[in-house]
């Protein structure tokens, strides 16, 4: 079974871009344009890896982190 990956970034071209990669090296992607959906959507059904922009809007991905530990 292929590992999953969470992709948290507010460019979606990064996001694209970084995805294809991944997928092409047979993991399975979500992907995420902000730091609030990212967090429900790794609570609710985690992944085997998350990666998280750190310089996002609202809640960047060390806020998303804290929160993910705090839980």
């Amino acid at each position: 079974m292929a590992a999953t990956i969470a992709l948290v970034d507010d460019d979606r071209n990064i996001l694209a871009s970084v995805s294809i990669a991944m997928q092409a090296e047979g993991y399975i992607t979500r992907l995420y344009t902000d730091g609030d959906s990212a967090l429900k959507a790794l609570l609710d059904n985690p992944p085997d890896l998350a990666i998280l922009d750190v310089k996002m809007p609202q809640m960047d991905g060390l806020e998303v982190l804290d929160k993910i530990q705090e839980q």
